[in-house]
């Protein structure tokens, strides 16, 4: 497999050694992408040898497919994505869902309720399963801006009338780490709970990761974790660092991706990737 990559630059000059992994894995946001959601020249050029060098990348993102396939399809990237924190993997030439895993709906409303028990009430968020996938929010959930309309409820019904992939928490006094910590001691047994970002607490399958779903497109690609180095910004990389053989942490990482990382490297502003893959490809 070769990213979208290729189809921007020219191939380089064969190297003069093998480059030391199979799989190149990067998450997207805060990782491969700059702070205007692009993807610089440089970057590009250093996936583009790693490609040539007979390696594969595969982006791995706690985006779900809708919100991320417009990005993939901007980038020419045609090749396998691990998408939705590891519930979907997604072929991006061919448009088309290879596996996704659904949360337990019920159990998601329990963990919900002990966790407001803790808490006091939350704002809800949640992602519906599938290619055309609608995010639906309901009242003051706090929506970063982006190219993709949401729908509104109103009434917490709504949440559970169609499978979902995960369920957004915010709550409007308590920080992110905070309501991580506390949805994971009241309701961990009940779901997996992990941050992607600014804002994003999110309540998952249990035992879903994007290690889980970075495993399965390895397998299909036929890598295993020892031939894997894996990029990353923010908690949710955590068990994707801790399946691949080297996890590299941007500048800008959540201290908690820094503790367990091999490597940092520098911001996705300053090209983090492209400068550990140059060294790389000597």
């Amino acid at each position: 497999m070769q990213s979208g990559a290729d189809q921007q630059v020219s191939h380089p000059a064969p190297l003069d050694h093998p480059f030391p992994y199979k799989l190149v894995a990067t998450d997207l946001d805060g990782t491969l992408l700059r702070p205007d959601d692009t993807v610089s020249e440089r970057t590009r050029e250093a996936l583009t040898a790693v490609t040539a060098a007979g390696a594969a990348h595969i982006i791995v993102t706690g985006r779900a497919v809708p919100w991320t396939r417009h990005i993939l399809d901007d980038l020419g990237y045609e090749g396998l994505a691990v998408c939705g924190q590891g519930a979907q993997v997604y072929h991006a030439g061919e448009h088309r869902l290879l596996t996704s895993v659904t949360l337990d709906r019920q159990l998601a409303g329990l963990a919900l309720s002990k966790i407001e028990a803790e808490t006091g009430p939350l704002a809800l968020a949640a992602s519906r399963d599938g290619l055309e996938g609608e995010v639906i929010v309901g009242p003051g959930y706090q929506v970063q801006e982006g190219p993709l309309p949401v729908i509104p409820f109103t009434d917490v019904t709504e949440l559970w009338k169609a499978p979902l992939n995960k369920v957004y928490v915010q709550h409007p006094g308590m920080t992110d780490d905070k309501l991580a910590a506390v949805a994971l001691a009241v309701a961990g047994d009940l779901v997996g709970v992990t941050m992607a970002g600014e804002g994003i607490v999110e309540l998952l399958p249990l035992g879903l990761s994007k290690a889980t779903g970075l495993s399965l497109a390895a397998r299909r690609l036929g890598a295993k974790a020892a031939d894997t180095i894996a990029f990353g910004d923010m908690p949710n990389d955590i068990p994707m660092f801790g399946w691949a053989a080297h996890g590299v942490a941007m500048a800008n990482a959540h201290t908690e991706l820094k503790a367990v990382a091999d490597e940092v490297t520098t911001s996705n502003a300053d090209d983090g990737i492209a400068v550990v893959l140059e060294r790389l490809l000597g």
